[in-house]
């Protein structure tokens, strides 16, 4: 038997980094990875997307770069290179991480890790090479058990997989989840996005940039729910100027085979009917990945949909197990793996360590970004703060214009009394970066008067923080003032 001080079960955003953080705390590490180290994110999520979406844009700039005084004739893409530099990006990735781990001592096993008892997993070798089948890519571990493992203290980290949904005729060919999404050898002539949340999103957004006649369906009164309202509501509108049709407070009831090798998929809402695809993609919700993994052999509690509870401290119902990451449901994003993966190991190595799920910012990849942090308006006024709306758009700003990026806005907001931040909204060109100063000034509990008095580099993108936090004090320079009822 193989002995550590930790074993951290899955080598993913939160895995990897936990057995880093351990073995530079002097610990004996251990990880059991049953693909390739970075888990869904850099293997099937966050970065190949991202590396698709690149292609993208860079296709989109030159079928308008007439626009900025350069002709670029006969322009098209060749989705096969798309895919080809996508993989060529995870791989170099994911070769980063191993080498990474080694680097730090740590030990990696591939295989998969099943409880025997709290501290002790038997290994077994990995199945079949995951498919891009759309069904789940951890399937049950094949053959007996090859070596155990214990250790003093033990981390989950196994993450998730897509959700399937209920409806009927989903199980046919044609329909695929995210995951299945990577293994399409073409852009689909008509795709139905089944859910208009990040995930659903971004897809409708990237393949509709390739030309995709795209059609988004979500049960919600308007795209991104979990945004502010006015994010939601500006994303809808630009996906539609963009030709893609958002249905939303609809549902898909149904999905059957249609004529010639079509899939004709029932649509329930204000105005029910059917439509025809080619590709259905399902992007809604996503579940734990624990099958086979023996949790209920060793005590672990979950909760009704199967994530792993945790306390503050990321410790389980188990003494010496913790868990981190998606598999516990607090977050559903790489980079809060991340971070619970360097606060438990710093409390399994003795050292104190925070967690503040106040502050965690998110990003949506879709043609215009969205990203943000804190609090919502509505979020806001419902704890019952009295609030000031801060608002700056991107039309304005003399760098987006130069960029020819116009469209979007960022929206702050503050409390009333002392203007303090309490979220950041920004729907519009490089979001994602842009966010990283409303994270700060959330966590420096700055208010509105001190990022308007921060100097901010002239022209930037960044400067829209600055302009609105002087809208908001009622000082704007560069937009016209509220008319004082």
């Amino acid at each position: 038997m193989l002995e550590f001080d930790l074993l951290v079960i899955g080598g993913g955003p939160g895995g990897y980094v936990a057995a880093i953080r351990a073995a530079q705390r002097g610990l004996r590490v251990c990880v059991v990875e049953k693909d390739r180290p970075g888990g869904v994110c850099l293997n099937w999520g966050c970065i190949p997307t991202k590396a698709m979406v690149r292609s993208a844009e860079v296709y989109h700039a030159l079928c308008t770069a007439a626009e900025f005084g350069v002709v670029a004739e006969n322009v098209r893409y060749d989705f096969a290179v798309v895919r080809e530099r996508r993989d060529a990006v995870v791989t170099e990735l994911a070769d980063g991480v191993a080498g990474l781990l080694e680097a730090n001592g740590v030990t990696l096993i591939e295989g998969h890790a099943r409880f025997v008892e709290p501290t002790v997993v038997e290994i077994h070798e990995a199945g079949a090479s995951p498919t891009f089948d759309g069904g789940p890519r951890y399937a049950a571990p094949a053959g007996p058990a090859v070596r155990r493992v214990c250790a003093r203290d033990v981390i989950v980290a196994t993450g998730s997989v897509p959700a399937q949904l209920p409806i009927p005729g989903a199980e046919l060919p044609g329909v695929v989840t995210s995951d299945g999404a990577f293994g399409l050898t073409e852009v689909p002539s008509r795709l139905v996005v089944i859910g208009g949340s990040a995930v659903g999103a971004e897809w409708a957004s990237l393949f509709a940039t390739y030309g995709a006649e795209v059609v988004v369906v979500e049960m919600r009164n308007r795209l991104v729910p979990s945004e502010d309202d006015e994010v939601g509501e500006a994303l809808g509108r630009s996906f539609r100027r963009r030709g893609i049709t958002v249905l939303t407070g609809a549902t898909v009831t149904a999905i059957t085979e249609g004529d010639g090798g079509a899939l004709r998929v029932s649509i329930a809402g204000p105005a029910a009917h059917e439509l025809d695809a080619d590709i259905v993609l399902v992007g809604v919700g996503r579940r734990p990945n624990t099958a086979q993994l023996g949790l209920e052999v060793v005590g672990v509690e979950t909760d009704a949909r199967g994530f792993i509870e945790v306390d503050d401290r990321l410790r389980t119902s188990v003494e010496h197990v913790y868990a981190i990451g998606d598999v516990t449901g607090r977050a559903l994003l790489a980079h809060v793996a991340s971070h619970q993966g360097v606060a438990a190991a710093d409390m399994i190595a003795g050292h104190g360590a925070h967690l503040d799920y106040s502050v965690i910012p998110a990003a949506t990849f879709t043609h215009p970004e969205i990203a943000s942090v804190g609090l919502t308006e509505d979020a806001a006024r419902a704890a019952g703060h009295e609030v000031v709306i801060a608002k700056f758009p991107f039309a304005a700003l003399g760098r987006a214009k130069t960029v020819g990026e116009t469209e979007g806005f960022v929206k702050i907001i503050a409390g009333r009394a002392h203007r303090e931040v309490l979220g950041v909204h920004i729907i519009g060109p490089s979001a994602s970066d842009l966010i990283a100063e409303g994270a700060l000034a959330m966590s420096l509990e700055a208010t509105l008067e001190e990022l308007a008095g921060t100097i901010h580099a002239h022209p930037t993108l960044g400067e829209i923080g600055m302009e609105a936090a002087m809208a908001g004090l009622g000082l704007p320079v560069h937009i016209a003032p509220r008319k004082k009822r």
